[in-house]
């Protein structure tokens, strides 16, 4: 079909930001998706979009339905509808703003439309665009070009997606992924969210939740199975405009299937959040567990985020938090399961190693000593190739009874091979699981007894609704 031609008045493209306010469109219309919206709905979505800009845009600055304003200046900081400049009187600014998102004109002259393809007669700059070049660049157009081409339902997607993405007062993040229905989802959840900024302010959403839980939940909800899942998050101001992309592997939905339907690893999990959830002085939440474990299953793209499996062996080889049997055998199994199902790793190998250190570690005249120097070697590549030679040498003299890991198998974890590193970490997880179970001590204080309370309360109940009820209340 010729692009000139489409007379759908809506549809979503591959542009991350584009197809995310196709999403929140078709869900401000009640349509399943975005091709199915009518220009109807066009109308009645630009109505509550301008209704709510112009409720933002006439609150006192120190009030919560101020918030909003703080959203859409963060995303379109130039527009002649949210600047300083903008029109003081009520109908004088709600006329500019409607003027945005008017039907073209008949007899206008038409192109491409930039992200669909439609016909279009209205070029925006990057004044209306969010992500389009900062204040700074003063023309990334060639000379004589006033803008993009950009239809009326892109037009109209381009400034609703702050209802479909996850908002702060500077920056929004949206979703695109393999699963056309987790992408509703995630829209879905997020016009809520959004609803509630428009009439209570940030102040009046929990703390702790984060866009990656928000992410995963979609991606539950709507049956994804292996998908793989992009978020988008970027800020748009004219101070320092940034973007950051972060990814999950395709079977993060899997991984989180099985911890789910298993009590040990769902016990871990809880655990894990647990651990990961930060307070104030107050004792409010500042940082939530589960929104933290989920931001942990996202891997950025310039590699800079951190690892699932690093802040699982940080918690394993934590010594101010002695871990019953359970619950340490509960972590290094979500490790374990985490590494095998994400990472497509095979670790049937690591157990004749761990026992070699374990063996080495319980029969020495002081084993506390020894498991702090193996903690201190767990992660190099180096001392742990020397610790593993001194263990296996001190038992050969000794006399072992059973039959040592020779060097052979250690070959994949003390070379510079892919994923050796992540090899060592669940090495150190079974050695500590196989000393605990042997009765030898590896921590000194004990744990938190209210912490394990309340992972006693909540393991009985699926992971990511624990995590909506305690850190996004009720959608």
């Amino acid at each position: 079909m010729d692009p000139l031609t489409v007379d759908v008045p809506l549809s979503a493209t591959g542009h991350p930001l584009q197809r995310a306010g196709a999403w929140a469109v078709a869900v401000l219309a009640g349509r399943e998706a975005p091709q199915q919206v009518t220009v109807s709905d066009l109308d009645s979505v630009v109505s509550g979009m301008v209704d709510d800009l112009c409720r933002a845009a006439n609150a006192p600055k120190d009030t919560r339905a101020y918030d909003w304003w703080k959203v859409l200046y963060a995303l379109y900081p130039n527009s002649k509808a949210t600047r300083s400049t903008r029109p003081p009187d009520p109908v004088m600014l709600r006329g500019e703003v409607e003027g945005l998102f008017a039907p073209d004109a008949p007899d206008a002259a038409v192109l491409p439309c930039t992200f669909c393809g439609a016909v279009a007669a209205t070029v925006w700059g990057k004044s209306n665009l969010p992500l389009f070049e900062s204040s700074s660049a003063l023309n990334t157009l060639p000379p004589g070009v006033g803008g993009w081409p950009v239809c009326r339902g892109c037009r109209i997607a381009m400034w609703a997606l702050p209802y479909g993405s996850w908002v702060t007062a500077g920056s929004a993040t949206v979703l695109s992924c393999e699963s056309a229905m987790a992408e509703r989802e995630f829209a879905r959840r997020n016009v809520q969210r959004a609803r509630r900024i428009t009439q209570a302010g940030f102040t009046g959403l929990p703390a702790g939740a984060r866009p990656e839980l928000v992410a995963l939940v979609a991606l539950r909800d709507a049956g994804a199975d292996l998908c793989a899942t992009t978020l988008w998050s970027f800020k748009n101001d004219n101070q320092a405009a940034w973007l950051r992309v972060t990814h999950t592997r395709r079977a993060v939905p899997v991984f989180l299937a099985r911890v789910d339907g298993n009590a040990p690893l769902r016990r871990g999990w809880h655990l894990f959040a647990g651990a990961l959830t930060r307070r104030d002085a107050q004792g409010r939440v500042t940082a939530g567990g589960s929104a933290e474990a989920a931001r942990l299953l996202f891997e950025a793209e310039d590699g800079r985020s951190r690892s699932l499996l690093r802040e699982l062996f940080e918690l394993l080889q934590d010594s101010d938090r002695a871990w019953g049997l359970d619950e340490r055998e509960a972590l290094a199994g979500l490790a374990a399961v985490y590494a095998e199902e994400v990472l497509g790793m095979d670790t049937t190998g690591l157990a004749a190693v761990a026992a070699l250190i374990a063996d080495w570690i319980e029969r020495g005249s002081s084993p506390r000593g020894r498991y702090a120097e193996y903690r201190n070697a767990a992660l190099s590549d180096y001392k742990l190739g020397v610790l593993l030679m001194q263990a296996y040498s001190r038992l050969l003299l000794d006399g072992s009874g059973t039959e040592l890991a020779g060097p052979e198998s250690w070959e994949a974890l003390i070379k510079r091979r892919p994923r050796a590193w992540e090899q060592r970490m669940l090495l150190f997880a079974q050695v500590s699981v196989m000393l605990q179970q042997r009765g030898v001590a590896i921590g000194e204080k004990s744990s938190d007894l209210e912490e394990r309370r309340l992972v006693e309360e909540l393991e009985n109940r699926p992971l990511l609704d624990v995590a909506l009820d305690y850190e996004m209340g009720p959608v």
